[in-house]
């Protein structure tokens, strides 16, 4: 994959991280403050859980990669990868979504915009590109990333679309 490659960015927000490890820390003050106040409750178990989510998220929400070869687009949050072939872009365009749903949180999420189901990889403080897919992936028929280079990616991808064309 590397042999054909176009574009590579890696992006971080060391405002979300932030966000996640103050979270993180936070629940895992109530977590203690619970256990000497009152042992091994149901709300035990929640800030538990919270802990547990937040510290996930702190160490697996540091970077987006984004990269473009002459065949794929890939994602790369952490754990999780999402690749779309070229040849299966329909459009791609800036995101503009309302700003609640665009607020709405950092990390990977799904949601229905305007009938159409997305996968979101995002950070809060930069500009997303949508790209329609032309055949859903699995529900998914749109994915929005963030990036801190919006003109110069949709050119490429717009490019690539051309070459395959």
């Amino acid at each position: 994959m590397t042999e054909n490659l176009l574009y590579t960015e890696r992006v971080s927000s060391k405002r979300t991280e932030m966000l996640f490890i103050a979270l993180m820390l936070l629940f895992f003050t109530l977590l203690i403050w619970r256990v000497a106040a009152r042992g091994l409750d149901i709300l035990f178990v929640v800030f538990c859980f919270l802990f547990a989510l937040f510290f996930f998220y702190a160490l697996n929400y540091r970077t987006l990669t984004i990269r473009i070869t002459t065949k794929f687009l890939k994602l790369r949050f952490g754990i999780f990868t999402w690749n779309v072939p070229l040849d299966n872009i329909e459009s791609c365009r800036l995101d503009e979504i309302p700003v609640l749903m665009r607020m709405g949180g950092a990390g990977i999420h799904f949601m229905l915009i305007r009938r159409r189901y997305r996968a979101s990889f995002n950070f809060l403080e930069y500009p997303r590109v949508v790209i329609a897919f032309k055949r859903k992936a699995g529900p998914v028929r749109d994915i929005s990333f963030s990036t801190r280079r919006p003109d110069e990616l949709l050119r490429l991808i717009q490019d690539a679309m051309a070459a395959e064309s």
